[in-house]
């Protein structure tokens, strides 16, 4: 039985007891036993022994079992949330890993080829290569870590796609503006890296932010 009411309502099934039966031994009105087998309200304290009797059961008996099915929800809720904590955990260390691998394309893009005078298209390879192994780790983290988002949770992310927005509408003016004045569209174009850098960035922010609300 999952409440007090269900497992009254079993014991006078068993019984083969109608409320009337019921209310009438114990000196209460039929409509006080519908209340405890709803959960409208509960038995008062001098009723619970006669209900025992009536029923063949000790109070221990009658509640015990509420009791441990409540210990174990509340086992079963601290498992899930010891493995939330793990799973954001988990998350978190990965999306800080493409944070990192990021700012080391940017990094490469600006003194492989100016500085260590690299083939041009060798130094975009290696830049893409690293880019595609950043983000699919965000993929997969995203993925395997996934998380069954609470309503807040919901609203934070709201907040944070809606910032992310405006950014992005910035950035494509910024591109746009940059991009004809210099001509330089082969270059131009790392400012979306830095986007992209930027949303990860605001990612991992969000997430530790929930994390330490959690805590």
């Amino acid at each position: 039985m999952n409440n007090l009411g269900e497992r009254l309502y079993k014991l006078r099934k068993d019984k083969k007891l109608s409320q009337e039966e019921v209310a009438e031994k114990l000196n209460v009105t039929r409509q006080t036993i519908s209340k405890w087998e709803t959960n409208q309200s509960m038995p008062d304290f001098d009723k619970v022994v006669p209900l025992c009797e009536l029923y063949g059961i000790t109070p221990d008996e009658l509640f015990i079992e509420l009791k441990e099915k409540e210990t174990s929800k509340n086992n079963e809720f601290f498992i899930d949330y010891e493995e939330e904590k793990l799973k954001a955990s988990k998350k978190a260390i990965g999306i800080a890993i493409s944070v990192v691998l990021y700012f080391l394309t940017v990094v490469w893009i600006m003194i492989s080829i100016p500085v260590w005078n690299m083939n041009p298209i060798l130094a975009s390879a290696i830049f893409l290569l690293i880019c595609g192994f950043a983000t699919g780790i965000i993929i997969y983290v995203c993925i395997r870590y996934k998380k069954i988002k609470t309503p807040k949770e919901t609203e934070a992310d709201k907040l944070r796609n809606q910032i992310s927005d405006v950014v992005a509408i910035l950035v494509t003016i910024i591109y746009v503006i940059i991009s004809f004045k210099t001509m330089a569209w082969h270059l131009t174009w790392i400012i979306w890296v830095i986007f992209g850098l930027f949303n990860e960035i605001l990612k991992l922010i969000f997430m530790l932010r929930s994390s330490k609300d959690e805590k």
